[in-house]
Formats: C-alpha cells, structure tokens, sequence
C-alpha cells in the first residue's frame, strides 16, 4: 500500500517541493540548503552560538526558562521557514518523515541522555486544528515515540484558549498571549520527565507555558525538542 500511495502521491522534497524521487526524502542538492544546528550551542535552549567562549545564548542569560534543556535539528532560516508553513499549511504531511529522521540523526544522543518517559506534542486549538485538518507537532511526536520507543500522550495537554500567532507578537506580548492558554487532561502525571515537541523555537515562551502547567501536576523535568530554532530572541 505505501508503494501504491506513493506513486499516486509521490513524495515532495521538503526544501523545494518537487518530487524527490524514489525512496528518497530530499533533493540530495536541496540538502546544501539547509543549515542543521552544531557545536557551539547553548547549553540550556540549544540554540548556535557565534563563539565557544559563551555557555549560553543572550536569551537564556537574561531570562530564566521552566524547562530543563532543548535542542532542535536546524537553524531557522527562509528556507526552513518556506518548508515548515507548506508542511503546516499545504497538508505536506510527508516532510514529517524527514524532519524526524533529522532530529534523531541530530539529537537522539541528548534525548536519550535525558531518560524520557513520555512525549507530549504542544496543542493547537481545537479551531485551529479543525481547520488545519491536523497538529504538526502531534505527527512529529507519535514518529519520534514511535522511533524511540517513548509513549506518546497527544492528550497531556489541551490548548482552552485561542491565542494569536506568536510570530506575530513582541516577547512581553508572547508571554501574555500564552497566559492560562494551556490546560492538563489529568490532575496528576504519573510520568515525571516529559519531553514537549513543537515545530519552531525561538524565545521559549509557548514551552516555558506548556511546562508550567506540566510541572505543577506533578512532572519533575520538562525537556523540548524541535525542528528548528532561531538564533535571535
């Protein structure tokens, strides 16, 4: 069945949208186009750093974060940016298998460092995932548990209230847009260190909100893992 799907519905390159070919999950030149994250990194947020002189980056110096550590497989950038909104947006469900196995090739070493006992994708609204037609970070949760033999609760946490874009806001706005927005599915989490999935990191603030509410019923560690991460804040 998946050779059948895939002849009627060839796989896309994640890069430039053409047909990738074969088994294949990336134009083999389109990968030069792609900037995955290395040493140096910041050792709390995993974002590149310019030097190895600084630990940390400018935002995890300035703010204090709720989760413990996170990393992420590449620098956001336009093209990243162009692949994870026709992913989100065009039902380009197929990039998941790819950003995945670029997240494991990356950070499986660190996630298993880390002894997780459950993965828990961020939300979306349910308005938003109706219209959406799925949660991006959901389809990347269920591979990665899937992969690394971590449960998966797509449940854990539920998203009550609709907030704005995050891109569209300052940092002060994030922080207030993310207030109360995210509720648990159960009083108590009989698993204590949990690792948050999302699709694009860059000031913290929507992990920093999903973990408050996980550690305060009951998680001891909340770590994140995503597909791309920023280098500003």
């Amino acid at each position: 069945m998946p050779r059948l799907l895939n002849l009627i519905y060839p796989r896309r390159c994640p890069v430039c949208d053409d047909i990738a070919g074969g088994k294949r999950l990336i134009c083999e030149p389109c990968r030069l186009r792609l900037h995955p994250v290395s040493e140096p990194l910041c050792k709390k947020c995993g974002k590149p750093l310019s030097t190895g002189e600084a630990e940390y980056c400018p935002d995890c110096r300035r703010r204090k974060h709720l989760y413990t550590r996170g990393r992420a497989a590449f620098e956001y950038g336009s093209v990243m940016k162009e692949s994870i909104s026709r992913f989100k947006y065009k039902n380009r469900r197929e990039y998941g298998d790819f950003y995945v196995r670029e997240m494991l090739k990356s950070c499986e070493a660190a996630v298993r460092s880390w002894n997780i006992d459950l993965i828990v994708p961020i939300p979306l609204h349910k308005s938003r995932r109706r219209k959406r037609g799925f949660n991006q970070a959901e389809l990347i949760a269920q591979k990665l548990g899937k992969e690394l033999g971590i449960p998966v609760s797509p449940n854990a946490l539920f998203r009550v209230r609709k907030t704005k874009p995050q891109k569209e806001l300052n940092d002060q706005e994030r922080k207030s847009n993310l207030k109360d927005a995210f509720r648990t599915g159960k009083q108590d989490l009989e698993f204590k260190k949990i690792l948050l999935i999302d699709d694009i990191y860059t000031t913290g603030s929507t992990i920093d909100a999903a973990a408050s509410v996980l550690l305060d019923h009951g998680a001891e560690k909340v770590y994140f893992l995503s597909i791309s991460i920023g280098r500003g804040y």
